[in-house]
């Protein structure tokens, strides 16, 4: 279930008297500093199996409060980002995901391609995940500003295997074109503890077709009425998100993608406190994209390229309407770590990490093809080089009964490798004319330390700072006419303090405040990636300023045996917000939004047990007001908005248990209204570019055969809701599964 990780150990009864840390309810305890008085939210690794159809890993996060991912299709590798209570799927530095300690979040830029690394974890690995909402502890860096998600994997008690293949298929109906996309999935994993060592083994492959995620377009008014062009048929009329009239001409970016997943973990206890740990994950990608045009002359044959007539208007269609695109990703992580934990008076830790792209090559032809598998000239693009690597220092001090003094130093790492060369040969080409260069690096060095106060058996009060010192440096651009162009480097230091306070006002009953600075400081991508027009570098902003919010939250919750209920207002005011935004009528750059304020309420709800120990339900509401209050760059935007943070938001999951081995679960997905622009110019959501409202239904029934095998049945988007992020999200879909546990 969905636990509310507050203050009052509901696994030792809601007559308890005094403050304490929750029990979390089966699997290890969380990593995030539930001391905290804040509001965390966690679920475990049955409670997925159970009732969730996990495809993914982002997939255990579909019922948390306030939470969106942006998975598109299942296997989605660049795009899946994270929403929180006042942060949209278009800022993925607004949060942090970690495994294991090892950092996953990407923060080598900001947007759709610089997504959570979600594919170094598996479904099958998770033990427990549980989400820090807010920028309330002094452990994290200002891209916790939105929420902190730490996914905690297995390690091995004893010998235990786990085998599981599973598949889907999705019916897929858009602008007149139907299809089917299908796909599946196996996994294998081993592990064992004798004596001190402990180790663990897993493999995984997903083989998956998503549907179309683009579609070749044309504005109607930018139609010439002259009568030229080849005449066709085959284009779909509608409109776009700004309600005007255009036509579709065909699909593409129908993805086609392979991905195999090694992981090894090990653990070394030197002494009955002091333990060394090592893990090394290693991830795979083979994508395929197709493009389909469905314009045909007047003999039936496909239109790809040239001067095209419908209903009298000329057209040109570009190679880049129906290019094909193919990509090979191969990325290795690694993590070490020392940890004492005696729960005594000093406990340590050191822990280091590397995310690396040990490849990283997408290949685009920018000539027209006769078919996907044509040869010809096309761009290479290669970020082989890129990654990130962290590196931890932190204590916990118990000085008396009444204290908890944690403190840390921290050193982030990002760095930008982008090379784009052409190519004779796209499928194939290794090396060619140098198109275009992208680098840079940023470094984070921080500080914090922060005391969680038990004052008497009914408050608790934490207070902390950090101190951060940010660099960026190293950037440089060029394209096919200029030499590399360097930007000169930037260091500026901040100050983040954090405060919280709770106050158990009867036996079931907790008030808690929390308030904290945040500093989201620009990332590589945002500050590096630009032009270059007659030998000057233009499109970007090398001065950008980091976001600055403050965060606050006050949370009336009451912990009872068979379950939890939680009320949360919140409220964060941001300044420098950074968006991409005009800087002409026809080119865009990442610029900085004056101000954005953010107020809500947040409601959660679960409950075991009901009907005779049968029925577990969850809940969960969220009304957010995000509004610009003041943006230079674009006037237009005053008073609307802030994108893709919807007003409403609601889940529901309701689990029946119809004896110990026979499940079933059913959900809701709400989201409200959404605007994918800043000056709200995008009414219509249910076109492609559109960024819709939907209530999306998903079932899930589990039977276990016995103690070995078990198998389970599921829908997901049970209604065949459709529904856009500015690409289409999946259909109905239906997924099976069958797994045997040694």
């Amino acid at each position: 279930m969905l636990a509310a990780l507050g203050l009052c150990a509901q696994a030792q009864g809601a007559g308890q008297s005094e403050l304490d840390v929750v029990t979390i309810h089966g699997g290890r305890p969380t990593s995030l500093p539930a001391q905290i008085p804040t509001t965390i939210e966690g679920i475990g690794a049955a409670q997925i199996a159970e009732r969730i159809n996990a495809f993914d890993s982002e997939d255990a996060l579909k019922y948390f409060p306030s939470l969106n991912v942006r998975k598109r299709y299942i296997g989605d590798y660049d795009h899946a980002v994270l929403a929180s209570r006042a942060s949209g799927t278009g800022n993925s530095a607004r949060s942090l995901v970690y495994a294991d300690g090892i950092l996953l979040s990407n923060l080598l830029g900001n947007g759709a391609t610089y997504t959570p690394r979600w594919g170094l974890v598996t479904p099958d690995e998770i033990e427990r995940v549980d989400v820090l909402y807010g920028p309330f502890s002094a452990a994290y860096p200002g891209n916790s500003v939105g929420a902190v998600v730490d996914f905690q994997t297995r390690m091995p008690a004893k010998l235990e295997g786990h085998v599981r293949l599973a598949g889907f298929t999705q019916r897929f109906a858009e602008y007149g074109m139907r299809d089917r996309y299908n796909g599946k999935q196996g996994s294998a994993a081993l592990g064992d503890r004798r004596g001190a060592l402990s180790w663990w083994l897993h493999l995984s492959r997903q083989d998956s077709d998503g549907q179309p995620m683009g579609y070749a377009n044309r504005l109607v008014a930018n139609g010439v009425a002259d009568g030229g062009g080849v005449p066709v048929t085959g284009a779909v009329a509608g409109r776009n998100p700004s309600n005007r009239d255009w036509l579709i001409l065909g699909a593409n970016n129908q993805v086609h993608t392979v991905q195999d997943h090694a992981k090894v973990k090990l653990a070394y206890d030197l002494s009955p406190v002091l333990r060394a740990s090592y893990t090394l994950g290693w991830w795979r990608n083979d994508a395929e994209r197709r493009s389909d045009s469905w314009l045909r002359d007047a003999a039936g044959n496909p239109v790809r390229s040239g001067d095209i007539a419908v209903d009298g208007r000329r057209y040109t269609l570009l190679a880049s309407d129906f290019a094909a695109q193919r990509g090979d990703l191969a990325h290795l992580m690694h993590g070490l770590s020392l940890k004492r934990h005696a729960r005594g008076t000093f406990d340590w830790e050191i822990a280091a990490s590397k995310y690396d792209y040990r490849k990283d090559l997408v290949r685009v032809p920018t000539v027209v093809l006769a078919d996907q598998e044509g040869t010809g000239q096309g761009n290479v693009t290669d970020m082989a080089g890129s990654g990130w690597h962290t590196l931890a220092l932190k204590g916990t001090w118990r000085p008396d009964a009444a204290h908890v003094v944690d403190v840390g130093v921290q050193r982030d790492s990002a760095r930008l490798r982008t090379r784009v060369f052409a190519t004779p040969d796209w499928l194939g080409g290794t090396a060619g004319r140098h198109v275009s260069t992208f680098n840079g690096a940023t470094r984070l060095t921080s500080l914090y330390a922060q005391d969680t106060w038990r004052i008497d058996p009914r408050w608790k009060a934490t207070l902390g700072a950090r101190w951060e010192r940010w660099q960026a440096y190293g950037g440089e651009v060029s394209s096919a006419a200029s030499a590399l162009l360097r930007f000169g480097e930037r260091r500026e230091e901040g100050w983040s303090p954090k405060a919280a306070l709770a106050w158990r006002f009867t036996e079931a009953w907790t008030l808690k405040a929390s308030t904290g600075r945040a500093i989201r400081n620009p990332t590589a991508a945002e500050l590096f990636q630009g032009s270059v027009v007659d030998g000057r570098i233009v499109n970007t902003d090398p001065d950008l300023r980091a976001e600055r919010s403050w965060t606050e939250e006050l949370t009336a919750e009451r912990l009872a045996e068979q379950g939890s209920l939680r009320g949360t207002l919140f409220h964060e005011r941001t300044r420098d917000a950074l968006y991409s935004q005009p800087l002409t009528p026809t080119v865009s750059t990442v610029q900085n939004v004056g101000r954005i304020r953010t107020a809500g309420l947040e409601l959660a709800q679960q409950a075991d047990g009901v009907l005779f120990q049968a029925l577990s339900l969850q809940s969960s509401l969220t009304y957010a007001d995000s509004r610009i209050r003041d943006n230079a760059a674009l006037p237009a935007s005053v008073g609307k908005r802030q994108p893709r943070v919807p007003r409403w938001r609601a889940t529901a999951l309701a689990t029946w248990r119809a004896s110990d081995r026979l499940s079933a679960s059913a959900g809701l997905r709400y989201s409200g209204t959404q605007y994918g622009t800043l000056d709200n110019s995008d009414p219509n959501g249910a076109a492609y570019m559109g960024v819709s409202r939907y209530l999306v239904a998903d079932l899930r029934l589990r039977y276990r055969f016995d103690r070995h095998w078990s198998g389970a049945l599921g829908i997901d988007n049970l209604g065949n809701e459709k529904y856009w992020a500015f690409h289409p999200y999946t259909q109905r879909t239906l997924v099976a599964e069958v797994k045997f546990d040694l």
